[in-house]
């Protein structure tokens, strides 16, 4: 019998632990795709104890309390600090064959160096114990993230966002790259003309430009895509229900413009055009600039009104979405593709039904310019997991090519959540590994193989986005 998280943690054979321990773990970690708040990290933020670290923002374990029958007091309320902590403690036992509760005692041994199984017996030496630490610069925002020889992280910000602390950042000399992510979804949210216009006054103080008529929100826009691209970003993010790309003209977004500008409602079908048209300016910009522009796709979010008028979004009740996806996605890549406008894309999808639909359909659009060029992405959100983790490379290795794969990332907004890319590296050589020992692959590409483990750990994505 296997002892629980040993250095053989998920590793079946021989061959796994030989490509994990030679190969995969020594691999620096560049974390593409995250949610931290940079001004934590331009301050070299100290946590005051272990709940704020573990449990402030961290939706995963919110609703697992929640379905553990935790009041809300302990979990968004104004309950003690060790009080939720201890109702953490008390649900971890339930969480059994939930990723959390590998995720959770994995950032207590590979941050704290705690090997004890967090149960309500063992909190108050575990709280005490990390906490202390917590108080150590080695354990500030900056000593996380050099303990877990993060090389690089792009956080993910509004166009608006002055990035004032990526700039303090970056004059600080920290050896740790933090790079802005542009991620304009409110710039196409005309939903609500009182909210948008709002939204623009932010975009035009930020920009300096007064904007009036559809051709100044563009070169609004604009102007804060150079400003980012100036600050290092290389990347785009949108995260939307779904791909669109409705037949629309230039008038048709004009006179939309207009009349949200004038405070006037517009219908559904008139939201549809404008989004699909904003996706294809944002898609233009991501081109000329030689970005990646990533897709998040699928997700239905704030599904309890209660809950979401108290609470606010992003606090645990959001899921999985059904939407029509390959139609529009062709339509809108093609459209880009047509004017020589497509940029690299990466593509993550949230219902696994989707995951070769998605990669097929993408692959539709790989030109040959580029290695790699069209993504799929990896395991998202509630697919972040084991069993999405293999799901998402078995699918991407017999419809694509896993070797060009740019790998893992945190997708969080906790300094704890390295060792996911651990999780996934462990996950990634076990299946190779299995496939060495039973004669799917041939031991003779072994030392192919070996870099293939290593590109996509780190090497693909240096690569891919040119860090």
């Amino acid at each position: 019998m296997k002892e629980f998280l040993d250095k053989d943690f998920l590793l079946e054979t021989d061959t796994a632990r030989r490509l994990y321990h030679g190969h995969a773990a020594k691999m620096p970690i560049i974390d593409y795709h995250c949610h931290l708040n940079p001004k934590l990290i331009a301050e070299d933020y100290r946590f005051s104890d272990l709940t704020e670290v573990w449990l402030g923002g961290d939706h995963y374990k919110w609703r697992a309390m929640r379905a553990n029958g935790v009041d809300e007091s302990y979990i968004t309320g104004d309950q003690p600090s060790f009080e939720k902590f201890k109702k953490w403690a008390e649900t971890l036992p339930y969480t059994m064959r939930n990723p959390l509760y590998h995720w959770t005692h994995l950032e207590l041994r590979r941050i704290f160096g705690i090997e004890e199984i967090l149960r309500p017996e063992t909190a108050d030496k575990i709280y005490q114990q990390a906490t202390a630490m917590l108080q150590e610069k080695e354990f500030s925002t900056r000593g996380l993230m050099t303990r877990m020889h993060v090389e690089l992280v792009c956080t993910t910000d509004d166009p608006t966002d002055s990035l004032e602390y990526h700039r303090a950042i970056q004059e600080s000399g920290f050896s740790t790259r933090v790079l802005p992510t542009w991620r304009p979804d409110k710039a196409m949210s005309i939903e609500d003309p009182a909210l948008y216009n709002d939204y623009l006054g932010k975009l035009e103080k930020a920009s300096n430009i007064s904007i009036h008529k559809y051709s100044d929100l563009l070169s609004a826009l604009r102007n804060r895509h150079d400003f980012f691209a100036a600050m290092g970003c290389k990347l785009s993010d949108h995260g939307i229900e779904t791909f669109y790309a409705e037949d629309y003209t230039e008038t048709d977004m004009k006179d939309i413009f207009d009349r949200i500008r004038r405070g006037k409602s517009v219908s559904m079908q008139e939201i549809l055009r404008f989004r699909s048209g904003m996706l294809y300016e944002f898609g233009v910009m991501d081109a000329e600039k030689q970005w990646a522009q990533q897709f998040h796709i699928g997700c239905i979010r704030n599904n309890n009104e209660r809950m979401f008028k108290t609470l606010g979004p992003d606090t645990g009740f959001d899921g999985i979405g059904d939407f029509e996806i390959a139609r529009a996605m062709n339509k809108l890549f093609s459209r880009l593709d047509k004017a020589g406008k497509l940029a690299k894309t990466i593509l993550y999808n949230l219902n696994p039904r989707d995951n070769e639909l998605m990669i097929t359909n993408a692959y539709n659009f790989n030109d040959g310019s580029i290695p790699g060029k069209m993504q799929f992405g990896s395991g998202w959100w509630f697919l972040d997991q084991l069993n999405g983790m293999e799901k998402q490379i078995n699918d991407l290795s017999v419809l694509g090519l896993l070797s060009r794969f740019v790998g893992m990332i945190t997708d969080s907004r906790s300094f704890l959540s390295y060792p996911r890319h651990e999780y996934f590296r462990r996950t990634l050589c076990n299946l190779i590994g299995k496939d060495l020992e039973n004669g799917q692959l041939p031991y003779s590409e072994l030392p192919f193989l070996n870099k293939m483990v290593e590109n996509i750990a780190y090497n693909n994505a240096k690569e891919y986005f040119s860090f």
